[in-house]
């Protein structure tokens, strides 16, 4: 894996907590039940490259074999993302209500288009939900060691 990728998506995430928005996550987890909420994130490939090696980084070896509706980088033990520093966009700008609510599309995309750039240099498919678009970036010979 070029680290140059993963450095121009961590750029976006820079960029966009830069922003003015305020909002107030309190770690409540709600959003990351995605059962419950009836929304996945979507990653574009730089951010699902980057997403796999952060997971890589925790020590784990296994990733969930099945999509159960919980966030596939969410602790079930402890309820804290195990990823949080390398969180996809889709997590950096969806809130809950209590947390502020969602940031306003035109307000960062600027910030998704950089990401679907980056996405079509790459040979991405476009957004994909966070559980394949990890499990493949896992799998895949382009972030091994």
């Amino acid at each position: 894996m070029n680290p140059d990728i993963l450095a121009e998506v961590r750029a976006v995430y820079r960029d966009l907590a830069q922003r003015p928005v305020q909002r107030n996550c309190m770690a409540r987890t709600e959003c990351c039940q995605f059962q419950l909420t009836g929304l996945t994130p979507h990653l574009t490939k730089g951010e699902a490259l980057l997403a796999a090696r952060a997971f890589r980084a925790t020590g784990r070896k296994n990733f969930p074999e099945a999509d159960d509706g919980i966030c596939p980088m969410l602790h079930r033990t402890t309820g804290r993302c195990l990823i949080y520093a390398d969180r996809p966009f889709a997590c950096r700008t969806h809130f809950c209500a209590a947390a502020g609510g969602p940031y306003a599309r035109k307000e960062v995309l600027d910030l998704i288009r950089r990401l679907e750039d980056l996405d079509v240099r790459l040979k991405g498919d476009g957004p994909r939900k966070i559980f394949p678009a990890v499990a493949d970036a896992l799998a895949g010979p382009a972030d091994r060691r």
